[in-house]
């Protein structure tokens, strides 16, 4: 009997030795992404990534923070967006008296997504997430596998509009093995970071996608204030504004709707150019009217076509 298991453990050792280190696993990796922040490529939009709806049956509290944040972090490596951070979409909400549900309603995340002086909001829900384990026990070595899987819905509104500029879905998966032989080699509980590394790998499935289809998106900012002949407006260098850029300003009037009422856009007045002179604060700009009237407090202000 000790022969046979000498004989079971010598053939074991060749097999499992190599993997006693954990192994890991997930993907896809991130894309090369370009665009509207590269190098004289353009303006920035502010976007703002509210924290995920978990509407998986895993009840984890944690999972719709981690997922905005990885989504955050996925936008703010394409260098094309600048991102609002998610404590300040978390305070107007609880302003506004809303829940995360409530945004599903595209009307109302771009209300929220105005109050912040945004281009766009993005929102989103984990749909589907699990995390599994399986082993075998071959009496002197053992090995075991954890796998998570997530799946999660994103979308993107117009802050103008309410129009949904985009819905995705993606999927992802990461696993972990770990192996013993004669209790030397890895040991594993539960590992938590697979979570995040599932919640990434889905993300990032569609996380270009996604960048791509916001960047498409006509860059525009408000007037915050005047004073004398200064126009102080609510985006500046970090926007990729310069100093001697011209913009032109527009009176907003009505509401224009589809047949089923959704919000197509406002009625828009040219007012009068706009030539930057300064910038101040973090993302701010003041201009001097260049040309026609000057602007009222919360006028529109585009890059001319």
């Amino acid at each position: 009997m000790v022969n046979n298991l000498a004989i079971a453990a010598l053939a074991l050792s060749a097999a499992l030795w190599s993997g006693c280190a954990p192994s890991r696993a997930s993907g896809p990796a991130r894309a090369s992404q370009g665009g509207r922040g590269e190098a004289g490529a353009g303006l920035r939009l502010r976007v703002g990534v509210v924290e995920f709806e978990n509407k998986a049956p895993y009840a984890r509290g944690t999972l719709g923070a981690a997922a905005a944040d990885v989504l955050v972090t996925e936008l703010a490596a394409s260098k094309r967006f600048v991102l609002i951070e998610r404590q300040r979409l978390a305070k107007v909400l609880e302003e506004q008296k809303l829940g995360l549900s409530d945004l599903v309603e595209a009307d109302t995340a771009a209300r929220m997504g105005r109050l912040l002086g945004l281009n766009a909001i993005v929102t989103g829900s984990i749909t589907s997430f699990g995390v599994s384990q399986t082993g075998t026990d071959y009496l002197v070595a053992q090995r075991k596998n954890q796998r998570a899987s997530a799946v999660v819905d994103v979308r993107v509104v117009d802050a103008e509009t309410g129009r949904v500029l985009s819905a995705e879905s993606g999927q992802g998966q990461a696993t972990l093995s770990t192996s013993e032989f004669l209790g030397m080699g890895s040991r594993a509980g539960y590992a938590e970071t697979l979570e995040g590394e599932a919640l990434r790998a889905a993300i990032r499935q569609l996380a270009g996608k996604l960048a791509s289809q916001v960047d498409a998106q006509d860059w525009s900012c408000r007037v915050a204030e005047l004073e004398g002949a200064q126009v102080y407006l609510d985006a500046g260098s970090e926007s990729g504004l310069a100093i001697g850029d011209r913009l032109k300003a527009y009176r907003q009037g009505r509401e224009v709707r589809g047949a089923k009422g959704q919000l197509l856009g406002r009625t828009q007045e040219e007012i009068g150019e706009l030539e930057i002179v300064e910038f101040f604060g973090d993302n701010g700009a003041i201009a001097r009217v260049a040309a026609g009237k000057a602007p009222a407090r919360g006028d529109l202000v585009k890059r001319p076509r």
